[in-house]
């Protein structure tokens, strides 16, 4: 439905753009209000909001300007844009918000409005019968009145008022139109009167008379007193209401109203403030997730991977029970028999993924060129050939193109994702892509998901297509010994001295396709290449922990430090971070260091790209270095 609208006012703003709807010097009066059939549009509005009403107005204006009616069709066309607005209570100073934005326009806002329109608003207000046109126009003049004149405010404020504390009233816009009455009596302070206390008491009623027919809106009665501050003298009762609600939701199986009705008592008694009472409301939730762990592995059609999500959120909501009130509720132990069921639905959850497969790539001429690339060669020219057989991954264009791809089919980015591990766990959660004008931290988080995503496809192509054919070349041709491996590291200027030999056994067991023995030794040698590194460069590698202990950080600390990039570059920071300590990508040394990487893992195309970076590294940094001495022999005549 809110697309149809936005699609549908898309038309209409051009038209406000272009000023096509009435002649722009179009004189009206409150005769031609009388006269212009407002009432009659809205009447035949099926519901109540201040969409349905835009729709009404806006086909009746065009109807008006059609027949030539051009002042009436003013008419028509203002109150349209009136209701067109998006109310926005929390804002004093910005109330009203645009429907619609595009790239290069936008829907009305209360600034697109001359003053000749606000004071024919002001003109028209008391021969308005309509509470929510009503109350629209009259906070619209208070809000752009020169000067501000409170009797506006006042009428904005009881014409709010008027508006039912019902359900459906409060989803076509009533949640919006009392917050905003309140704020303008708070604004006005004891310009208005008694009416904070009317309100106070209004709210009150309607939150008492609630059941459970009226599905949330005793929460979002009770939600309206909390976040105003009001109610403060009802709070235990307001407790007890929204507990036996929760119960009565419960009973019946709704445990989705259940829980949130017990986790908005829990916020009540804690205001009283009761803390037990509140930690057994809390307990409550926990095990209402629960019910919905069990319900969804027993269902007909059962997901093991909603399971134990909802067996996480138990978990979570458990550990927010103060320590005081953990014995009443047997907390710990609670805890430790829902992290069993969570490991056990984590693992039958596993069972659950099907793998989507995707055409072929044909990448039978780029393992020919790398073949090519290393055959006929000396070993030095042909190692040379083989570390650079890809120049690695360029982190801006991975992130461009990554941007690109969610904003252009932006529906496979609304949603958030979990990665879980091969034992089912969760390890990873990849939040929704907001898509707005300036990016959130969980837009940047949900960005570096599909960047990892992406690369991880690159690893698979080189690897396969580049690294292997030309190693197997290499090993026809060449025989290397461990020796060679182990002086390459020693004249290496990126390795630690102490750490040559560590290194060139490592790469000297991926030559020989041990990627077993390759990786153990190589993930740690490489997190203590980056801590050396680092701290050459006068970056903190350590942390102090409460007792006066000084501790190394671990390499997802040290990867994340400014200084990274600076030593690094971005390219290779990157490339580091995405396979040695992401949980979005192989997550190499914590899989590692935690011993869940099994042999399929160390034989994984992440493994071998991760050794093929390291001689990579080593050998071009070597080269490079002795080239340079090469130059200055050159010109010397002699080795400096």
């Amino acid at each position: 439905m809110l697309d149809a609208l936005r699609t549908a006012y898309a038309s209409e703003v051009n038209r406000v753009m272009s000023k096509e709807r009435y002649p722009e010097d179009l004189t009206i009066s409150l005769n031609d209000f009388l006269a212009s059939g407002w009432k009659q549009a809205i009447d035949q509005v099926p519901r109540e909001g201040y969409s349905a009403m835009w729709q009404a107005l806006s086909t009746a204006a065009r109807s008006s300007i059609d027949q030539g009616r051009y002042e009436h069709g003013k008419v028509l066309w203002l109150l349209a844009d009136v209701c067109s607005m998006m109310l926005s209570p929390s804002s004093p100073n910005e109330p009203f918000k645009p429907f619609a934005v595009f790239h290069d326009r936008r829907s009305v806002v209360p600034d697109d409005l001359p003053d000749a329109d606000i004071l024919f608003f002001a003109e028209i207000i008391d021969a308005v019968d309509d509470d929510w046109l009503k109350a629209r126009l009259s906070d619209l003049v208070w809000l752009k009145g020169k000067p501000r004149n409170t009797t506006f405010a006042l009428k904005a404020i009881d014409a709010y008022r008027c508006l039912s504390l019902d359900k459906d009233t409060w989803i076509h816009g009533g949640r919006d139109c009392w917050p905003r009455a309140i704020s303008l009596a708070r604004m006005l302070k004891g310009g208005a009167g008694d009416r904070l206390a009317q309100m106070e008491a209004m709210i009150v009623v309607a939150f008492n008379a609630a059941t459970r027919a009226g599905g949330f809106l005793g929460l979002w009665l009770a939600d309206l007193l909390k976040s105003n501050g009001l109610g403060r003298a009802h709070r235990a009762d307001v407790a007890r209401k929204l507990e036996a609600l929760a119960h009565e939701f419960d009973g019946e199986g709704d445990l989705h109203r259940a829980r949130e009705y017990f986790s908005a008592a829990a916020n009540w008694h804690k205001a009283i403030p009761d803390d037990f009472k509140a930690a057994e409301m809390t307990a409550a939730v926990a095990e209402g997730w629960v019910k919905e762990a069990i319900a969804r592995s027993a269902s007909e059609s059962p997901s093991h991977m909603l399971a134990a999500s909802c067996y996480e959120n138990a978990i979570q909501r458990y550990r927010t029970i103060p320590r005081i009130a953990r014995a009443n509720y047997r907390v710990e132990e609670r805890i430790a028999e829902l992290r069993a069921r969570l490991n056990d639905s984590g693992e039958k959850s596993l069972g659950e993924m099907s793998l989507i497969r995707t055409p072929g790539v044909d990448i039978t001429q780029i393992v020919e060129n790398a073949r090519k690339s290393v055959t006929g060669k000396s070993a030095q020219e042909a190692l040379f050939a083989f570390a650079n057989l890809h120049g690695g991954a360029n982190a801006e264009e991975l992130r461009s193109s990554a941007l690109e791809r969610m904003r252009q089919h932006p529906l496979q980015s609304l949603f958030a994702a979990t990665v879980m591990s091969r034992d089912g766990r969760v390890i990873a959660k990849r939040p929704a892509m907001s898509l707005g004008g300036e990016l959130t931290e969980d837009d940047e988080i949900a960005i570096r998901a599909e960047m990892i995503r992406d690369y991880g496809i690159l690893v698979s192509i080189v690897v396969q297509g580049d690294i292997w054919p030309a190693l197997e070349v290499l090993l026809l041709e060449h025989r290397l010994r461990e020796a060679d491996f182990l002086d390459l590291a020693r004249h290496s200027p990126i390795v630690p001295k102490e750490r040559a030999g560590l290194f060139g056994k490592a790469l000297f067991a991926g030559y020989e396709r041990d990627f077993v023995t390759a990786l153990h030794l190589l993930t740690p040698q490489i997190e203590h290449l980056v801590r050396v590194h680092l701290k050459q460069a006068g970056a903190k590698t350590t942390n102090l922990d409460k007792d006066g202990i000084q501790n190394e950080n671990g390499m997802s600390t040290l990867i994340d430090l400014p200084e990274a990039e600076q030593v690094f570059g971005k390219n290779l920071a990157f490339e580091l971070k995405s396979l040695f300590c992401d949980a979005f990508g192989p997550n190499l040394r914590n899989e590692l260091a935690h011993g869940l990487l099994d042999e399929d893992g160390c034989h994984s195309t992440f493994a071998i790209y991760a050794w093929w970076l390291a001689l990579r590294l080593t050998f071009n940094t070597w080269w490079n270095a002795a080239h340079k001495n090469q130059v200055a022999e050159d010109c010397t005549g002699a080795a400096p």
